[in-house]
């Protein structure tokens, strides 16, 4: 067990009997996993405070697609930032009403930037960004 180092919690009963529930609800397979994954959250969103950290985030869209070039404004957005757009997904969710992930990568604030813009294009109906920072390594 190279490089895994071993500590030990104390925790109240009712707390840990609350963590054993959900953690068995989501599928871990044991506490260290689940907590190494919490470990690893709050490490993540630390970095995600840097503006200047390196990031990804999908940018998540529902808007109506018969609205007047809505479309092609969300479409001249993502190649106007063609370096940070990484991919993007369109889905039909109903007669009138699309879901469209946007995948950037950059620096949280470049990102941030350009997600706003997106989501404040006149038609969006919803809008929402979900950052992920790599690991340091």
């Amino acid at each position: 067990m190279k490089g895994i180092e071993r500590v030990g919690v104390s925790l109240d009963k009712k707390l840990l009997s609350m963590f054993d529930e959900l953690i068995s609800q989501q599928g871990y397979q044991s506490r260290s996993e689940a907590i190494r994954d919490l470990i690893r959250q709050q490490l993540s969103n630390k970095r995600l405070s840097n503006p200047k950290m390196k990031a990804v985030a999908a940018v998540f869209l529902v808007y109506d697609h018969h609205t007047t070039k809505l479309m092609e404004k969300l479409t001249a957005l993502q190649h106007s930032h063609i370096l940070q757009t990484i991919s993007s997904i369109h889905i039909h969710l109903s007669e009138h009403d699309c879901l469209e992930v946007v995948v950037l990568r950059g620096r949280v604030g470049e990102i941030n930037k350009v997600a706003e813009n997106i989501i404040s294009v006149k038609g969006v109906k919803l809008g929402r960004i979900n950052f992920i920072a790599p690991e340091e390594g």
